[in-house]
């Protein structure tokens, strides 16, 4: 019986409901936990099968071509006459999710069709990283990767950010335009209170509790941010499991689905500087689009980016709401926004990624000039 004088009333309006249609109320109570003990042995199941899957990463891995800190640049080959494309993954997922299997790397497919493609894995912050903040990740080793690809490549380059390193890819390229020819976004968020302003904000008021944490660690650990993430679906993660239980553990869809797990519960700490300028500016204050988020004291600004610009928008996104990613269209002055029919880890390793994102975006590589 609900404690509460609200779910009293309510338990009592059903009861009264159920006896007004000649149903017993203890019938009732019998079959709802018939389906609840089903759901819990599914979700048990799904666990469980997910934990003896032999699904196991062996890919081999590309060359470093130049590597500072915990932080390397990986060089996935490719080449044609087009421009090179370096990769920005986010700073709190590794990279894998770009190159997660032999059948769905989004990275290996762009370099398969013929594109140069380079990515920066950020690494786990080390000491030294554990201090870093914004400014020192964009203008100081984002940047000095940019030069370097730039250096290696011998041209200017495409600038692919996913994610939060969407935002990390905006704000360099502000600062270094001229080594590049154009910029991607996928699932980019820039207006943090597009759909709602009270969501973002109570993120940031969870600051205070996080702070013991920051102060041990140097970081926002992994299961504090697996915990936030949760939060914004906190359903989705039983669903998910009832649905892989009712798999074939032997189909490709399985196999995924463990490579998907195990990139997602193999995260990466983040620096407490950065962790605190995300949560109280990014999500409580919104200044991204309050034109107040500083690199190196300078305001990002999208629309003195001349570049042509690539916006990918998936319209199942949970972690980044599409409204939230499409503040940035009338922003930049030759942004070209893309509708991918996906959601936000299904549209760069889903099985349509291929269609969803792959191939419209090399699609839009190839009408770039040269």
């Amino acid at each position: 019986m609900p404690r509460s004088k609200a779910g009293r009333q309510e338990a009592a309006r059903i009861t009264a409901a159920l006896a007004a249609g000649g149903h017993a109320p203890e019938a009732f109570h019998a079959a709802v936990l018939r389906v609840l003990r089903r759901q819990d042995a599914a979700l048990l199941n799904g666990v469980a099968g997910y934990r003896r899957h032999p699904q196991r990463r062996e890919m081999a891995e590309p060359p470093v071509v130049w590597a500072e800190g915990g932080s390397r640049l990986l060089d996935y080959g490719g080449g044609d006459d087009g421009p090179a494309v370096l990769v920005v993954p986010s700073l709190v997922n590794r990279a894998d999710v770009l190159d997660l299997l032999p059948e769905a790397s989004c990275l290996r497919y762009l370099a398969a069709q013929g594109a140069r493609v380079l990515l920066l894995d950020w690494g786990t912050p080390g000491e030294a990283e554990r201090g870093f903040s914004l400014t020192d990740y964009v203008a100081g080793r984002l940047e000095r990767a940019l030069l370097a690809a730039a250096d290696l490549t011998g041209g200017r380059l495409v600038l692919v950010g996913y994610c939060m390193g969407g935002l990390l890819a905006l704000a360099v390229a502000q600062r270094r335009p001229k080594q590049l020819a154009a910029l991607a976004l996928w699932a980019t968020p820039w207006d943090f209170w597009a759909e709602e302003e009270a969501a973002p904000r109570a993120l940031a008021t969870l600051l205070p509790a996080l702070e013991p944490l920051l102060e041990a660690t140097g970081t926002l650990p992994v299961d504090a941010i697996q915990t936030l993430f949760a939060g914004l679906d906190p359903f989705a993660i039983g669903e998910k499991y009832r649905a892989f239980a009712r798999l074939d553990p032997t189909s490709p869809r399985a196999r995924r689905f463990v490579a998907l797990e195990d990139w997602l519960n193999d995260g990466v700490p983040l620096a407490a500087p950065v962790a605190r300028e995300c949560l109280a500016g990014w999500y409580g204050a919104n200044t991204p689009m309050r034109g107040a988020w500083r690199i190196a004291g300078e305001a990002v600004t999208p629309a003195r980016l001349a570049l042509p610009a690539f916006l990918a928008i998936p319209s199942r996104d949970r972690i980044v709401p599409p409204a939230a990613a499409l503040a940035l269209a009338p922003l930049l002055p030759r942004a070209q926004v893309h509708r991918a029919a996906a959601g936000h880890v299904g549209m760069v390793a889903g099985s349509t990624a291929d269609a969803a994102l792959w191939t419209p975006f090399l699609a839009w590589r190839a009408s770039l000039p040269i």
